[in-house]
């Protein structure tokens, strides 16, 4: 899609040796291999002829040429480097030479290159594709200017589009090329890929199909299929397409290996990534995104950060995962410089034109405003996408903080209560979030039990702590009592005793007052008891002067 084939200088046919004519009968013709993109085939008869010594002068660079059509640009390099240093070699060796380097990540050498090449088309849509991918704005502009009004320059000219993010403007160069050229059937893969990259999934299996029935042993468009399924369904769907590609060896395979290998990873959740990712950071833009979200997702926020650090965002995408990163950093160092970045790269995709209307840019606006801790305008965004995350366990959790933090305890308790996901339901977050709003919503025995069912640590500690006052605001003096008792067994200071003492006596006048059962003063005797300090007997005695008035035994 980025540049046109390679183009080695060739003779009126291509090389097939000294043979006879039954021989030429028997053996397959490269143009038959070609044609049919089998350039494991071709390379396989181009190496037998060589070594038969069964060749011409261009047998080389047709070696190289379907090396890089199999994706072995190493080995491509090696041989136009090697057919460079001839005397006099081809003009498009040097052209074809910055190709593979171009694709190999050589971007400096790849011109180098170039300056000793002659003036082509193809050499101006080289470096038109070096300046995108070397941020020289004003070169791109330059090589966009040469650019000519032919199929090879317009589908460059679409390329750089497409990765840019200018998906539409690609899709009108493709659909425009295709009205005159309708055997130009690749280009229905292309417009799928931009139609899938707008979340167009639908539309984009529709064009797809269309190159399909033409063929359907293509790895790049059954992958693509792959990944419409994997957004339309679920992983296992997607993994069921591109099974068929994995039980075979065709060249078409062996060509995209790399980035099935890849996809699979990601239909499978994350299996294998630590073994299938970091080789392909490099090679597969998507990989060190998805590696990172690979460690994000482990807890391993450091070596997320470690992997995204240095990548200068292009695409909302990028902007989105280095907020989250750099927010995920700031929460765990307690750094204020790395919330700050991440507010900014929120802020920049939230309020973006392309951006402000999508649902990963309300995303990215309610995570700006969470961060500022303005939670009415958090659910503004997140109220306006909550019916496509119902069922999604990350987003109910945000969703149900905010809740709390504007005082809506109610339909905070039914958002905590949606949240499926262990990891999230034994967060010390979550659980002192759904404490409180228990209590709040009237429920202190449910917030207890929570308690209850967290093992003796720091936070079950401070969850006492949030339930001894909240409960005592709140009126809710049995199951104060009841938590300052432990804080008193756990840290017995003055503060804890004067808080069991109160919630203490708050618990008897609600028994007074017929709001608690009368059975509930033997507890509250017991509970006393347990604290050695001579206002308890005096406490105690009042008590049961009160019951023995009304006939109560205690």
């Amino acid at each position: 899609m980025i540049l046109s084939r390679l183009k080695p200088a060739v003779t009126s046919k291509p090389p097939t040796g000294n043979t006879t004519g039954a021989n030429q009968k028997a053996l397959p013709k490269l143009e038959d291999f070609l044609s049919a993109r089998d350039y494991t085939g071709a390379l396989t008869l181009l190496e037998f002829n060589q070594g038969s010594g069964k060749t011409d002068g261009n047998s080389e660079q047709w070696i190289g040429y379907c090396a890089f059509h199999l994706g072995d640009y190493k080995r491509a390099m090696s041989i136009f480097e090697k057919l460079s240093l001839k005397g006099d070699p081809p003009d498009d060796v040097l052209v074809n030479l910055a190709c593979c380097q171009f694709y190999l990540g050589l971007y400096s050498e790849s011109e180098e290159t170039l300056k000793h090449a002659n003036p082509s088309p193809l050499k101006t849509r080289l470096l038109f594709h070096l300046s995108h991918k070397t941020s020289a704005e004003e070169k791109l502009l330059e090589y966009h200017q040469q650019l000519r009004d032919v199929t090879e320059d317009q589908l460059s000219l679409a390329a750089i589009h497409y990765l840019r993010a200018h998906y539409q403007e690609a899709i009108d160069i493709y659909k425009r090329i295709l009205l005159d050229n309708r055997d130009y059937l690749a280009l229905n893969v292309y417009v799928a890929l931009c139609y899938y990259k707008l979340d167009y999934y639908d539309a984009s299996q529709e064009v797809l199909s269309v190159y399909l029935q033409h063929f359907p042993d293509s790895a790049i468009a059954i992958n693509l299929k792959a990944c419409n399924h994997f957004r339309l369904y679920n992983g296992k769907a997607a993994e069921n397409e591109i099974k068929s590609l994995m039980d075979q060896s065709s060249s078409s395979f062996i060509f995209g290996n790399d980035l099935i290998r890849h996809n699979m990873v990601v239909f499978r959740s994350g299996e294998s990534a630590l073994q299938v990712l970091p080789p392909l950071v490099d090679v597969i833009p998507e990989a060190r995104l998805n590696l990172v979200i690979y460690y994000l997702k482990q807890d391993e926020v450091r070596e997320a950060y470690q992997l995204i650090k240095d990548l200068e965002p292009a695409v909302p995408q990028e902007y989105n995962l280095k907020g989250v990163v750099n927010a995920a950093m700031g929460q765990e160092t307690g750094s204020r410089e790395h919330i700050k970045f991440a507010q900014k790269y929120f802020e920049l995709v939230g309020s973006s034109e392309s951006e402000c209307d999508t649902i990963p840019g309300r995303q990215c606006m309610a995570s700006c405003y969470f961060l500022i801790r303005q939670f009415s305008e958090v659910l503004l965004y997140l109220t306006s996408i909550k019916s496509y995350f119902y069922t999604d366990d990350t987003f109910n959790f945000n969703y149900a903080q905010a809740k709390c933090a504007v005082g809506n305890y109610k339909e905070a308790e039914e958002a905590f209560l949606l949240i499926q996901n262990e990891k999230i339901r034994s967060d010390y977050t979550y659980i002192s979030h759904l404490a409180r709003c228990y209590m709040m919503n009237g429920k202190p025995q449910m917030a207890w039990e929570l308690y209850l069912r967290l093992e003796t640590s720091a936070e079950s500690f401070n969850l006492l702590q949030l339930m001894a006052n909240d409960c005592y605001r709140l009126g809710h003096f049995w199951f104060s009592a009841k938590a300052f008792d432990m804080l008193e067994r756990l840290d017995p200071i003055p503060e804890h005793w004067e808080g069991k003492r109160g919630a203490c006596v708050g618990a008897f006048q609600m028994v007074v007052a017929g709001k608690q059962p009368k059975e509930l003063l033997t507890d509250v005797i017991s509970l006393l008891r347990n604290t050695a300090n001579s206002q308890v007997e005096m406490i105690i005695r009042i008590v049961k002067r009160w019951a023995k008035e009304n006939r109560i035994n205690v």
